[in-house]
């Protein structure tokens, strides 16, 4: 009898904030600007997926996806209640998120956040408009999102300035496997 060793991993700590929003916003969302779009990925691949996560979730521990084998993450985008749309710059892309509907009639802004190169371009404000925009667009009777203290600074108090509510805050450890390269705060070790 063989004992597998265990992976080695880093532990992780984080307080993850749930948010809820009951109602459309009320206010105009901002335009984009003309050179900036948003694309609905309706054949989105795998690759193209970890491409997109992996960039934008680099710099925030985003490791779920990324031990998701290919073929649950293809089943998954194929799924016709997940809807992944990116944001581009100049026909680059430079962002994404991902509304989830299987747990209708709620929907749930999954993944969302700017590549590193278009962060600080005053762009996150109104991509996220577009992305809540879009949810209310489906007749949810909610939008739900989850941030946590390992995403960006600016995470939470946008998701409140777009209207979301916080519902419960949650302290988490997470063992995020090394071999994924990741690199991890100092802040955020435990």
């Amino acid at each position: 009898m063989s004992l597998a060793m265990p992976e080695p991993v880093v532990r992780v700590g984080v307080t993850v904030t749930f948010l809820r929003m009951h109602r459309p916003p009320a206010a105009p969302a901002p335009r984009l600007p003309a050179h900036v779009a948003v694309v609905r990925d309706r054949w989105c691949s795998v690759e193209q997926y970890r491409m997109l996560y992996n960039t934008v979730g680099g710099p925030h521990v985003w490791w779920l996806r990324r031990i998701v084998p290919d073929h649950q993450l293809a089943a998954m985008l194929r799924d016709p209640r997940i809807a992944i749309h990116v944001l581009t710059i100049d026909g680059t892309p430079a962002g994404f998120y991902e509304l989830d509907r299987t747990a209708w009639p709620v929907v749930n802004l999954s993944y969302f956040g700017l590549m590193p190169h278009a962060v600080g371009q005053r762009l996150g404000f109104a991509f996220l408009r577009h992305a809540v925009d879009t949810a209310w667009g489906m007749g949810p009777r909610a939008v739900t999102v989850n941030t946590c203290t390992a995403d960006h600074p600016r995470a939470l108090p946008t998701y409140l300035r777009a209207g979301f509510e916080p519902v419960r805050d949650v302290d988490e450890q997470w063992n995020v496997p090394l071999r994924l390269g990741l690199d991890i705060p100092d802040r955020l070790r435990l």
